[in-house]
């Protein structure tokens, strides 16, 4: 069967099996973000955007994708460029292992379209649907929190993914990265 896509901005008429998930699909053309977890829907990490809403793409029928605009954790930021949502996970110390990080980043992606300026009761709410087994979820709220105000302020973040130096210096950090002269606190 043919299926018509819009993933990341580009129209794709693809050919699948019927009883492909979306991840299947998803995976076999390459984005390979979106991570095979428990195949029930019961993890997350399979989390993607399909027509403004976040979906497990593992549970997700191709047929029922068909004519939808998908947006993978690719359609984001990259290596050099990192979108702000990215940027706060990093910064925050916000992912161990990473493996649930994209679905993690993709569902917060959602929410901050629906609500900029969630509480981190709503935060939690939202990420409910979403497991992580190495972390105990508080910096993973506080990236998303962050992440909120990073987006509203437009704050600038390093291509590298770090704190800005002036941002590191106000927080006490006493790295080399605060220090121009590369010297630390020799």
């Amino acid at each position: 069967m043919q299926v018509e896509l819009h993933i990341n901005g580009q129209e794709k008429r693809l050919e699948v099996s019927k009883s492909d998930s979306l991840l299947d699909v998803l995976r076999e053309k390459g984005y390979t973000g979106a991570k095979r977890g428990c195949d029930t829907g019961a993890c997350g990490f399979c989390t993607v955007i399909v027509d403004g809403e976040p979906e497990k793409s593992c549970v997700t029928p191709i047929a029922k994708a068909d004519s939808t605009e998908v947006r993978t954790i690719e359609s984001l930021g990259s290596q050099d460029d990192l979108h702000p949502i990215q940027a706060a996970f990093v910064d925050n110390f916000a992912l161990q292992c990473g493996f649930c990080i994209p679905g993690m980043i993709m569902r917060s992606k959602a929410l901050l379209d629906e609500n900029p300026d969630p509480t981190e009761r709503q935060v939690r709410e939202a990420l409910s649907d979403n497991l992580c087994r190495c972390t105990g979820y508080k910096k993973i709220v506080e990236a998303v929190l962050d992440a909120s105000d990073r987006m509203s302020d437009d704050e600038t973040v390093a291509a590298d993914g770090g704190l800005p130096a002036d941002v590191a210096f106000e927080s006490g950090c006493s790295c080399s990265c605060s220090d121009s002269s590369g010297g630390g606190d020799e």
